[in-house]
């Protein structure tokens, strides 16, 4: 049976929409920037798109928020799908498991074996947090690197690091993004899905930047909803009601947007160097 793909070469949100209708397309594959800025539309959410079952988000991290409006304004049709260009697919979070908990990554795909392990390659029991491996079909041959880190087995590194909760994975964020702030770590994860709720904050990225006394410091970069009036104190307490001290974003900055990559993925390193 064919299959027949729509490639735009720019991406508009309304005009992704009204393709979506005129086709009576069933799939529509985004980023998740993509996939906010069609929430964030009113043109693009006015198209009624009855044929579409599936929306695949992939490439980057999802937030809670988005999530959780996507199933209340489109419908239970998104799949969050977590895995790497060195590992394929490795789990899928469906509308069910999106409804239980909307930051999760879901459940290993047939065949796959997901694997949170400890630096020892032991694997960690519930709720533990360790560095994310994954094993089957699909993944490439090996690293150039010779860094055997990065291989146990059957198992590859996908470079994150995340827990399992009741059958469910969750992914905390990078390895190599976690900060040391006073000897503390933090993922930069935690801050932004806890600001990404805040209804002010239309975009962040929290990243660490060297600091004298602390090691490193976290700072804020925030996109303001339109006509949101907030200010750095309101962030930083914001954060300070609901995380741990450590946690709390040394400088907030607001920005129209943040850096991104073909992909979506937020340019972390650019914003450091701010």
């Amino acid at each position: 049976r064919c299959t027949t793909n729509l490639l735009a070469r720019r991406f508009d949100s309304a005009a992704t929409m009204a393709n979506v209708a005129r086709h009576q397309a069933r799939v529509l594959v985004v980023v998740p920037v993509m996939l906010s800025r069609i929430v964030a539309s009113d043109e693009a959410m006015a198209i009624d798109v009855p044929s579409l079952r599936v929306i695949a988000s992939s490439g980057s991290a999802i937030s809670g928020r988005l999530v959780t409006d996507v199933l209340e304004h489109v419908g239970p049709v998104l799949y969050n799908l977590y895995g790497s260009t060195e590992v394929a697919v490795a789990s899928i979070a469906g509308p069910d498991e999106l409804r239980r908990d909307p930051t999760t990554a879901g459940r290993p795909v047939n065949w796959v074996d997901v694997a949170i392990l400890d630096d020892d390659g032991e694997r960690l029991p519930d709720g533990q947090t360790g560095r994310i491996f994954v094993g089957g079909a699909f993944q490439f041959d090996g690293y150039t690197n010779g860094d055997d880190k990065e291989r146990l087995g059957h198992l590859v590194s996908s470079g994150d690091v995340g827990r399992l909760r009741d059958g469910l994975r969750f992914v905390e964020g990078r390895d190599d993004d976690m900060i040391v702030s006073g000897g503390e770590n933090v993922f930069p994860s935690e801050v932004e899905e806890l600001l990404h709720a805040h209804d002010a904050i239309a975009d962040v990225a929290v990243v660490g930047v060297p600091d004298d006394e602390f090691g490193q410091v976290l700072v804020a970069f925030v996109v303001k909803q339109p006509g949101a009036r907030l200010s750095a104190t309101r962030v930083r307490d914001h954060v300070k009601a609901n995380l741990a001290r450590h946690k709390v974003p040394r400088r907030v900055t607001f920005v129209d947007e943040l850096p991104r990559n073909a992909t979506g993925k937020v340019l972390r390193r650019e914003l450091s160097s701010r």
